[in-house]
């Protein structure tokens, strides 16, 4: 009885130990580390801000706008030379505006490039004219009659107009009310050609030839005038 009383007093202090035991196994079990977010994980790689990298960063420095052109002033166009000036005494350019006076410069420009021509051409034709057979020796105001280019004058007024042609994008619009005007843009009398790159580089020199042609245009349209004027007159060649 001893024993058995014993044995069961044992037994049961077992089966109360076995039944505390989960309990305790669990109360002692470390908690399992929680998942770590992707935003926590981004804020451990940040480094602190310091005050001057939270200062918002001064602005950028910017090129200074080109300085806008100069008004439009007709007397500073090239041309204008000593003695006269600005040589106007009708007072044809008052009023005119940027585009108008382009017109009358372009105008200018081709009539004296071509009497220049004519003024040289007029009296070495005279002498020396060795094309349609050297039969043709007359006086030179005359002298287009007597060759077969009267006969086809149509293709001569084709090539004319031809060359003309690359004029006519120089224009303004004429659907736009801008009746015989020249682009702002457009330089006058440059036509990109060049062949022995005369065209100085330099704004100075290249004013300065511009004025060398624009006066040498108007004397050429003056002495054609004169060639042209004394063989009407006289009927006769320039040196007889």
């Amino acid at each position: 009885p001893v024993v058995s009383a014993r044995t069961h007093h044992l037994c049961r202090d077992m089966l109360a130990l076995a039944l505390l035991l989960p309990g305790a196994a669990v109360a002692f079990v470390a908690p399992a580390p929680r998942p770590t977010t992707f935003s926590a994980l981004r804020a451990a790689e940040i480094s602190p801000v310091t005050a001057e990298e939270a200062a918002p960063a001064p602005p950028a420095e910017t090129a200074p706008l080109p300085p806008p052109p100069p008004a439009f002033d007709i007397t500073e166009l090239p041309g204008v030379s000593a003695p006269f000036g600005f040589f106007d005494p009708l007072g044809l350019s008052k009023g005119l505006s940027e585009e108008r006076a382009l017109y009358f410069r372009e105008a200018e420009l081709k009539h004296g490039r071509v009497a220049m021509l004519a003024a040289v051409g007029f009296p070495i034709a005279e002498r020396f004219h060795p094309l349609f057979g050297g039969d043709i020796d007359v006086p030179s105001y005359v002298a287009y009659q007597e060759t077969p280019l009267q006969t086809f004058w149509p293709v001569v007024v084709a090539y004319v107009g031809f060359v003309e042609l690359f004029s006519v994008f120089t224009f303004e619009s004429p659907f736009d009310g801008a009746l015989w005007t020249i682009k702002k843009a457009h330089k006058s009398g440059d036509f990109d050609f060049d062949p022995l790159d005369y065209k100085p580089t330099d704004p100075a020199a290249y004013k300065a030839m511009q004025t060398k042609e624009l006066n040498n245009g108007r004397l050429a349209m003056i002495a054609i005038a004169g060639m042209v004027g004394q063989e009407l007159a006289t009927g006769a060649k320039l040196f007889s």
